[in-house]
């Protein structure tokens, strides 16, 4: 087989043709897939599962960790649906502003000291609704003012000014920093940071840590480094995974499948991870050209290759394991479909 330069594989391709032609491949989306448990070992794997990886928003829940850890949301009476806000990527609905806004007021900040910047709420993209024609956005519809709100509370919580927050060397990104490193086992020189699309630091992990993060997530208060807190967040994520994305989003529905078994997170550029309470377990998936039209074919093959998917689990992501291509008059013009195999590690 071709080879990738970063050891990915072919994981999807996208078809083009008529019924009578068969299915010629048009396109081919690479990457690969970690699957561990809950000690950090190595169970199922494609292409590479040491792929240096970019979070993105799959590393929100640890980005709480500082303020979960610091009892942050007892003392400031946070809901389990605003603690899933603070690890959310949510749509920008009613309930999203509303539960952003009572973070807020709970901890004496306002809308204008979130350094996320403004971005139009994802739930036109996702739902096919039209905006009205007046609509003006805020620094609240980001979907990512759930976890800027934690981060406010973050220095609220520990007297310290919250200006400039997002800056690598501010306290509360140097907390994260150094939480991460100490939850992952890794040095933070192995860390990369960039700059996420919020503005805050983000962390390229290998793709086998980014999916032991998840199996230790979904392992929850057992967790025997973090339990508490691990807790706190999967409890809170699993019950409001309306609060972590949205209508029609793959995180709720997801989670929704899982019945609570399930701790999911999408990231910008096909990034997803998945904890499995049940198993033992957790996902990482990264399509290298981060086309995100590929990512959750994938997914829904790695969950089906575990054997994860019951027939009422299936016929809930049945939207997703093989969605057809349509032209604009929605006529069928292919499919996306998923081309690989887990091998088994151990």
């Amino acid at each position: 087989m071709q080879t990738h330069p970063m050891q990915a594989i072919p994981l999807v391709a996208t078809t083009r043709g008529y019924p009578d032609s068969g299915t010629p491949i048009e396109n081919v989306h690479w990457g690969s897939v970690a699957v561990v448990d809950t000690r950090g070992r190595l169970l199922w794997s494609a292409g590479d599962p040491g792929y240096p990886t970019f979070t993105r928003s799959a590393l929100k829940p640890f980005q709480a960790l500082p303020f979960i850890l610091a009892d942050g949301p007892a003392r400031f009476g946070f809901t389990q649906a605003e603690v899933a806000l603070l690890c959310a990527s949510h749509s920008g609905e009613a309930i999203h502003l509303d539960g952003v806004r009572s973070i807020l007021d709970k901890i004496g900040c306002e809308p204008g000291h979130l350094e996320c910047g403004c971005a139009a709420p994802l739930h036109y993209e996702f739902t096919g609704e039209k905006p009205p024609p007046d609509a003006t956005w805020t620094l609240l519809h980001h979907n990512c003012s759930g976890k800027h709100a934690g981060f406010l509370a973050w220095c609220r919580l520990h007297g310290i000014p919250h200006a400039n927050y997002v800056d690598r060397g501010h306290p509360l990104q140097q907390a994260i920093r150094a939480t991460l490193a100490d939850t992952v086992g890794l040095p933070p020189g192995r860390m990369p940071a960039g700059i996420d699309g919020c503005s805050a630091p983000n962390y390229a992990l290998p793709l086998s840590s980014l999916a032991h993060l998840y199996a230790r997530l979904a392992h929850g208060s057992a967790d025997p480094q973090l339990g508490g807190a691990m807790g706190i967040l999967s409890e809170a994520m699993t019950a409001r995974p309306d609060m972590v994305s949205g209508l029609e989003r793959t995180d709720l529905h997801y989670m929704n499948a899982g019945g609570g078994d399930w701790v999911a997170k999408v990231g910008a550029d096909a990034v997803q991870a998945i904890g499995v309470r049940s198993a033992g377990i957790g996902i990482a998936i990264k399509i290298a050209d981060g086309n995100s039209r590929a990512l959750h074919p994938a997914v829904v093959a790695v969950l089906d290759q575990l054997g994860l998917l019951d027939g009422a689990r299936r016929a809930a992501l049945e939207r997703y394991r093989q969605p057809a291509i349509k032209n604009a008059r929605g006529t069928v013009a292919g499919d996306i479909r998923p081309l690989f195999t887990l091998k088994r590690e151990a």
